[in-house]
């Protein structure tokens, strides 16, 4: 009979045992495969969007917190900052300063973050390019990564309303007119850049000021008609001959109500473009961050840049480096604690492969000693019972690689549904085929003591003791 045939009978006569030292082995090796494949994944993610950006300048508050919202936009930003604070930092013959590009966040459509920004951005931060359409450049023009193309369904010449905050509520959507419109859709980067929808950062200014003027129109309203019902009150007392006088202060009245509000809000909206006006013309004016890239990384006055900013202004500078270096550590204490668990579980379903070999090889000393009387050589059976273990190990290897490559997809979903990343549960990394050795070390290690046994067996002595 076939080897491998003959092992696998031999286990599968003790069905309960074997299920439970499988179990075991998988759990272990599945833990351990899906910390793998989560720390890869996660790993790429945050390089992927450092994008080789060297600062970030925002408003006071966790550098940490400033670091994920503005440069992998899962966190709610510190604050805003004024452009009067950051002028400096937006004149391009700042001698340490090779490029710095603005975010202004707030926003979103269906937990899509809209972004307002430059076309840096894309081209010089993650070097996107355009898919189809064009990128922004007038009013309320927006171009969408792909991934929001995706999941939204939007085309070029849609149109949308943005909500306030990052949730979709439906309760705090903007209403500014017939809203963005979707004049261009990225190629996929595998970035945060596919999870965005970029327009200028006047648009952004335009959509809070419109809110923002249609929410003192009733107010303007309101004390407008409590004036005249005053008039009329006056005009009454005063007789007849001060109704002409009525009729003056009616005269203004029309000359209010002739002030045609809705256009006033849209000469304004034109006034605050051209869009290609730089950001550094607008010194009232807020955003939330800047992205930061160096002429120098190496000088001492770059070095020394973030003390100083922190030191000697309102605004605080954060190295994204160091931020994800510390988060890193942090989540790390975690991960350990998990893997080292993991290893527990592994070392304890090989003491499980090791003592099923070994108490099953009291109820088949006859067996063997048959074996060996019809011409099995001592090796074969060494080989045999070595065989055992390594199907232990392999069977409990791809049951694990099951369980964790599932539960990853699982987690997948969640991880997706909250912060608009993309995970693959179905993805497979060259560190599972080390994991693969290791598991076919245990199993072989723990059959190794039984295999001796087996390879001892006197013929002699079990025959004539059964």
């Amino acid at each position: 009979m076939n080897p491998l045939t003959l092992s696998w009978k031999n286990q599968k006569d003790r069905p309960l045992q074997m299920l439970l030292t499988l179990l075991l082995f998988g759990l272990g090796v599945g833990l351990i495969a899906l910390l793998i494949s989560l720390n890869t994944q996660l790993d790429e993610k945050f390089k992927n969007n450092l994008a080789g950006i060297d600062l970030v300048i925002g408003a006071k508050g966790s550098p940490l917190q400033m670091i994920l919202s503005s440069m992998y936009h899962i966190d709610a930003p510190t604050g805003n900052i004024s452009i009067n604070e950051v002028k400096p930092f937006l004149n391009p013959k700042h001698p340490l300063i090779k490029l710095a590009v603005p975010l202004s966040l707030g926003d979103s459509y269906k937990t899509f973050r809209i972004i307002g920004t430059t076309h840096e951005y894309v081209d010089s931060i993650f070097r996107g390019t355009v898919a189809s359409g064009k990128r922004w450049e007038d009013l309320y023009e927006v171009t969408i990564g792909a991934n929001v193309a995706n999941k939204t369904n939007l085309k070029i010449g849609d149109q949308f309303h943005s909500s306030h905050g990052f949730t979709d509520d439906g309760i705090n959507t903007h209403d500014h007119g017939d809203g963005f419109k979707v004049v261009g859709i990225l190629n996929k980067t595998n970035t945060v850049l596919d999870q965005l929808i970029l327009t200028n950062t006047q648009s952004v200014w335009a959509v809070h000021d419109h809110e923002a003027e249609e929410k003192q129109a009733p107010a303007e309203a309101v004390a407008a008609d409590d004036h005249d019902h005053d008039q009329d009150h006056a005009s009454e007392a005063a007789g007849q001959e001060d109704h002409a006088g009525h009729d003056h202060s009616g005269h203004d009245h029309a000359d209010h109500e002739g002030h045609d509000h809705d256009t006033h809000d849209h000469a304004d909206h034109q006034a605050a473009g051209p869009v290609m006006k730089p950001l550094i013309e607008y010194p009232d004016k807020d955003i939330t961050t800047l992205l930061i890239l160096y002429r120098n990384r190496t000088s001492y006055q770059t070095l020394s840049m973030p003390r100083n900013i922190n030191e000697n202004t309102d605004l605080q500078a954060a190295s994204p480096a160091i931020e994800m270096n510390r988060l890193f550590s942090m989540m790390g204490v975690g991960t350990d604690a998990l893997r080292n668990l993991a290893l527990i579980i592994v070392i304890v379903s090989g003491l499980s492969i090791f003592i099923s070999l070994f108490s099953s090889l009291k109820d088949r000393k006859y067996e063997l000693a048959l074996m060996r009387v019809m011409g099995a050589s001592r090796s074969y059976l060494f080989f045999l019972i070595i065989l055992e273990g390594l199907l232990f190990a392999i069977l409990g290897y791809l049951l694990g690689l099951l369980l964790s490559h599932g539960g990853m997809a699982l987690l997948s979903g969640y991880l997706e549904e909250a912060y608009q990343y993309e995970f693959s549960g179905w993805r497979f990394f060259k560190e599972e085929l080390w994991l693969l050795g290791g598991s076919l070390g245990i199993g072989f290690v723990a059959a190794l003591i039984p295999a001796f046994q087996a390879y001892r067996t006197d013929i002699s002595e079990t025959l004539t003791t059964y």
